[in-house]
């Protein structure tokens, strides 16, 4: 009770900031919503608050500032789905700032002895009040060990797992709805891309889970010292709350003029950003999906990249990997066939698609692009409108590529701005040529081998007894092969549903109508039946046939499924 409650009142809160910013109209636009737009429009709040000014994108960023982190960090998202949202709204998104007002140190140092279950004193030698950094998660002190090492200290703001709870579970209830009642919804997976997000969000929460996020891009990139440092993480001092890293001293990449003056070449920076981004992709299939700026320094002394904030990680399966490698050298070698073809062949456009239109619709985005010098052409933009048009052929969206399509453009932003004439295909082709090698042919095989060869090496000495097992049940005729639909298991379901209630209502109508109808014939509700009184019958038979209903289904109905 107290929990729906609860989201009741942030749902009102929700619609009072959408009415402050005049974003309820995008209510109207939802087909359940249609014949209520009049009463919508009488809003009395639309009468009083003053009408904000701006375009429908910047008070869309406003309004999910105002809301807080659950749809800050939503909105930061959709700003890199331009195959979905329009440029204007998406530039607008893109400009969603993280930094909200620190809370008090006092407190800070409360959550950190709460949840480390021990005096500030007796963890830090030394910590500094005033805080680094202050974002919607969490803020970071500096701080130093009592062995002399410098730290930097993350504490999560409090409060926050509540707040987050209620919003996460409106937004499923609000794509639940969008994929009941809307086919571009269903074809979207909205609730797929709600689960992904919610997913993602909780990571960033459990600074357990970041830590060792950390830890793991660490051990990737360990033989790699030129490319990518990330900072050691001390867990003796970490938990879900606060969590203790090493103090990274670099210069923040946006500040080109002090990378300027450190010396640092910024052609040899841009193919190390593109490098990094691909060997994380492809070699580790586990990326740093929250590339922006902000969380990117670089080491004056050899011009290395410093990441930090790991809550936000990306992970592909070999399918995706395969689709995205073979997609990008297809498209570069103009091999259109090629592309139409692997979209089939993962499932993400029907089986029906006709091949001949798909690939003429590919051609028909790559040719004008390949105009272009090389340096000229954007991968990002490139992948962007090949989801534009695939949308077409009913593709549908694929939650994990969500991540790496946000990472990517934050990527190939940050190559291009130090050198404009980069040519990141140059700098991905030996990378993915030497994956795809790597996948196909004898070293694949070999690699399949050693990596299955102790589980096989389990199953063989049974595989005679078992193969021997199965022939002797072919030839009794006991050899059942179990067929399983999906379509066949929502019916079945439905139908299953529909004999209980067939057997609930049949027995308590039976029993209902024929003691009304001895009543009736009697003429009294005292009359008694086996010395017990009519009124008694019609009180107490309802309860025993729903009784003897819910048995009649265990018995005949769930144990023949």
């Amino acid at each position: 009770m107290r929990q729906s409650y609860l989201r009741s009142l942030r749902i009102f809160q929700i619609t009072r900031v959408l009415v402050r910013y005049r974003l309820d109209e995008l209510l109207y636009y939802l087909p359940l919503l249609k014949p209520y737009q009049a009463i919508l429009k009488l809003n009395p709040g639309r009468w009083v608050m003053p009408k904000p000014e701006g375009t429908f994108g910047a008070r869309l960023r406003l309004a999910l500032e105002a809301l807080g982190p659950t749809f800050v960090k939503l909105g930061q998202m959709l700003s890199t789905r331009r195959d979905l949202l329009p440029e204007e709204i998406t530039r607008e998104l893109a400009k969603l700032q993280d930094a909200v007002p620190p809370f008090p140190s006092v407190q800070a140092q409360q959550i950190i002895e709460h949840s480390l279950k021990k005096p500030v004193t007796e963890v830090f030698a030394e910590i500094e009040t005033e805080p680094a950094a202050a974002a919607s998660i969490a803020q970071v002190h500096f701080g130093r060990l009592y062995d002399g090492r410098e730290v930097a200290i993350k504490i999560r703001r409090p409060g926050l797992r509540r707040i987050i709870e209620q919003d996460l579970g409106i937004l499923a209830w609000l794509a639940e709805l969008a994929e009941r009642y809307s086919q571009e919804g269903r074809r979207l997976r909205v609730r797929a891309v709600v689960s992904e997000y919610a997913k993602t969000l909780w990571g960033e929460l459990d600074f357990l889970r970041e830590g060792a996020n950390a830890s793991q891009l660490r051990r990737n990139f360990a033989n790699d010292p030129d490319l990518l440092y990330v900072p050691e993480v001390f867990w003796d001092f970490c938990s879900e709350e606060v969590l203790v890293m090493e103090r990274i001293r670099g210069i923040q990449i946006g500040q080109r003029d002090a990378l300027r003056a450190a010396g640092i070449d910024f052609d040899q920076l841009s193919r190390r950003a593109a490098e990094i981004f691909f060997r994380q992709v492809f070699r580790d299939s586990f990326f740093h999906a929250d590339m922006h700026p902000g969380n990117i320094f670089i080491d004056p002394s050899n011009g290395r990249f410093i990441a930090v904030d790991f809550g936000i990680m990306g992970s592909l399966d070999e399918a995706s990997q395969h689709y995205l490698a073979e997609n990008m050298v297809a498209f570069f070698g103009r091999d259109y066939r090629r592309v139409a073809e692997a979209h089939i062949e993962a499932g993400w456009v029907p089986a029906d698609t006709n091949v001949q239109d798909f690939e003429t619709a590919i051609r028909a985005i790559a040719e004008p692009v390949f105009q272009k010098p090389l340096h000229e052409i954007s991968v990002a933009q490139l992948l962007l409108r090949l989801f534009q048009t695939t949308r077409r052929f009913q593709m549908q969206t694929q939650p994990q590529l969500l991540l790496l399509q946000k990472t990517l453009v934050n990527v190939e932003g940050i190559a291009r701005e130090f050198n404009p004439t980069l040519n990141i295909w140059e700098v991905a082709t030996p990378l993915l040529r030497d994956w795809l090698n790597r996948q196909r042919g004898p070293q694949a095989w070999w690699t399949q081998i050693r990596r299955h060869a102790p589980q096989w090496g389990l199953v063989l000495p049974e595989l005679p007894e078992l193969v021997h097992s199965l022939l002797q049940q072919a030839q009794r005729g006991e050899l059942q092969v179990p067929v399983r639909n999906e379509e066949l298991e929502g019916i079945r379901r439905e139908l299953r549903r529909g004999l209980q209630r067939l057997a609930l209502l049949t027995s308590s109508v039976i029993v209902v109508m024929g003691l009304a109808l001895i009543a009736a014939v009697e003429g009294d509700l005292g009359t008694f039946i086996l010395d017990i009184p009519v009124w008694l019958w019609l009180l107490c038979l309802p309860p025993t046939g729903w009784a003897l209903s819910r048995w009649f289904q265990a018995v005949f109905i769930r144990s023949h499924n």
